[in-house]
């Protein structure tokens, strides 16, 4: 049987990127699948795409009567939401060049950025949880980043936002795990989606820090998300999961290590 046989499961930013992969993969795997996205266009296309057991749904995450309509949406047309996944982010490169330093970044950005990242969770997931109750339960999955367990130089309100991301994931797991709510967040690092293809050098400036040979692609997290969205994570919930080739699980100078040992067998 497949893993996700007579599930219901909403993507929240479904249209392209890990998104998509995810919502190919549940509908493989047996889910009926709602796609929420803002470009309804693409997403209608991925649902007809998928089949007759897809939807496409226009979905706003910076509008609190969006998410909602999203949810009520997946009710309406398949009687249940067993899996929520929240994906949506701001990648927008205008606003991520203005999200800057502590001191430099301009209000405006940070608050549409902790919106659209962690309130459209919140959100979402309020209005997704007493369906799943009244399924008997359900599973929460959050796309974070690896942003959001370590600082860097800009991106301020994007690394915090992503660690809200996890620590939300951890109160949703808390508060409704009694009533069968699981609640996991996943972390990626580089995933070589068609934004990060457009943004090479950032890509190398990272290739030296992962331990794999190869990047991600948002298949990887695909793979990921059907295991936590299925039956046999039962017993998994509250954690933030990272797929990110390794990136954050060595010392910061393991690049430089690597460089230095290359250069002295080279002689």
């Amino acid at each position: 049987m497949p893993r996700l046989a007579n599930k219901v499961a909403v993507v929240a930013g479904g249209a392209t990127g890990i998104g998509a992969a995810c919502a190919v993969r549940y509908a493989a795997e047996g889910a009926k699948v709602v796609i929420g996205d803002f470009n309804i266009d693409t997403a209608k296309a991925l649902a007809d795409e998928i089949g007759p057991n897809a939807i496409a749904v226009r979905y706003d995450a910076a509008d609190a009567d969006s998410i909602k309509n999203l949810i009520e949406s997946a009710v309406a047309a398949f009687g249940t939401i067993n899996v929520l996944h929240n994906n949506v982010a701001i990648t927008s490169l205008a606003i991520q060049s203005q999200d800057t330093t502590v001191v430099d970044i301009p209000i405006e950005i940070w608050n549409a950025t902790l919106n659209v990242n962690v309130t459209s969770f919140l959100l979402g997931s309020k209005y997704a949880i007493p369906h799943m109750i009244k399924a008997g339960g359900g599973s929460i999955i959050n796309t974070s980043s690896d942003s959001g367990r370590v600082g860097d130089v800009v991106r301020t309100a994007y690394g915090a936002s992503k660690a809200a991301v996890i620590s939300l994931t951890q109160h949703i797991a808390v508060q409704y795990g009694l009533q069968g709510i699981r609640c996991n967040a996943i972390t990626p690092g580089v995933i070589l989606t068609g934004a990060m293809k457009e943004d090479p050098a950032l890509v190398e400036f990272i290739r030296p820090h992962i331990l794999t040979p190869n990047f991600g692609g948002p298949e990887d997290i695909a793979s990921l998300a059907t295991f936590l969205a299925s039956d046999e994570a039962g017993y998994i919930t509250g954690q933030a999961i990272a797929c990110d080739g390794g990136h954050l699980a060595h010392q910061p100078q393991m690049a430089d290590v690597r460089k230095a040992m290359a250069e002295a067998n080279a002689n």
